[in-house]
């Protein structure tokens, strides 16, 4: 397998804060003949498929074949990989979900999902254990550019070849499941995937296309909220909601005059296994908060976690419960 590198890593403005869910978490394909490429909030590359013939998604994969990443590296993969580490729990459950999980040889210590990740070698946390790695000799190491930018950068300095997804959007997100199906030679299975993933968002927006949207605040982790340009974004708005935070870009601290100054209808956080929320007592604390719309009426609603702020399949059951927090009289 040969990369080359033909842009520079740019580190991302939000890069500490996914960080920072993930840790909490733990807690395209193309049939044509031309390049398929698509673009994260800053207009850099996030991934790229060059196909190298006109089979249909269902066929089996022409190597080798050339892909880009998030980075902007060039791979070529000369067979289907055959031992894969994942450096990140939603490439963990997309190479799971499109049926590759025999080849997986190593995972970071917070895939949890599905329960087969749990027999695997683990490669560390937030930060990867690059020997660990190394031992396992993968062909193809599956990472995100954001969360795991400088294991990338270390693993290509030692030859590994690794390919980093950044998606900021569903749409994306089914693009990189259908990606990694070209790449695996599971181009069935991942369409399969993908096809339910397309499916959920139908009905969801269909549910909802008509409804009035609600005002909403979301806190993924105590203190800190998402604004516009990421995929949590995107989902609040699929969902029927307005972000009352999406005036501001990426992940940010919580600005609490302006919460208030905003008054959401909802409050949605994730449910992170506490007896008592640390979310919800912040909440509480906050002077001038118990004024809040959302507060006065209750109307603080719990997700669950792990669908709702991981990149791969099961962001469609995330956005099925947020539609459902958001809408609960129209989607069921």
């Amino acid at each position: 397998m040969k990369t080359r590198n033909k842009w520079s890593m740019k580190p991302l403005l939000g890069m500490l804060m996914v960080v920072l869910m993930l840790a909490l978490a733990a807690c395209s394909g193309n049939n044509g003949n031309s390049e398929v490429q698509s673009t994260n909030a800053a207009g850099e590359p996030t991934a790229t498929v060059q196909p190298e013939s006109t089979e249909s998604a269902s066929s089996e994969t022409t190597y080798p074949l050339t892909v880009v990443d998030a980075t902007g590296t060039e791979l070529v993969l000369e067979q289907a990989p055959t031992a894969v580490v994942s450096l990140a729990p939603s490439e963990t459950e997309t190479i799971y979900a499109i049926g590759a999980g025999d080849v997986v040889v190593g995972v970071d210590d917070f895939s949890n999902y599905p329960p087969e990740a749990a027999q695997v070698a683990k490669v560390g946390d937030m930060t990867t254990n690059i020997e660990a790695v190394a031992a396992l000799n993968p062909d193809l190491v599956l990472a995100s550019s954001t969360m795991n930018a400088d294991a990338v950068t270390k693993l290509r300095e030692l030859g590994i070849p690794v390919y980093a997804t950044d998606p900021k959007s569903y749409d994306e997100v089914v693009a990189k499941v259908e990606e990694l199906g070209k790449m695996m030679n599971r181009s069935e299975d991942a369409a399969k995937t993908a096809g339910q993933m397309r499916d959920t968002l139908a009905l969801v927006t269909e549910a909802v296309k008509d409804a009035e949207k609600k005002k909403v605040y979301l806190e993924f982790s105590p203190g800190w909220t998402v604004g516009s340009g990421e995929f949590l974004d995107e989902l609040i708005t699929l969902a029927g909601g307005t972000n009352i935070s999406a005036s501001m870009p990426g992940w940010f601290e919580v600005n609490a005059e302006e919460v208030i100054k905003q008054n959401p209808q909802l409050i949605i956080y994730p449910e992170m296994g506490e007896e008592k929320s640390s979310i919800v007592a912040g909440i509480e604390a906050r002077p001038g908060w118990e004024a809040i719309d959302a507060v006065k009426n209750k109307a603080m609603i719990a997700v669950t976690n792990d669908p709702l702020v991981r990149v791969g399949p099961r962001l469609a059951d995330g956005l099925l419960e947020l539609a459902k927090a958001i809408h609960p009289e129209l989607v069921k």
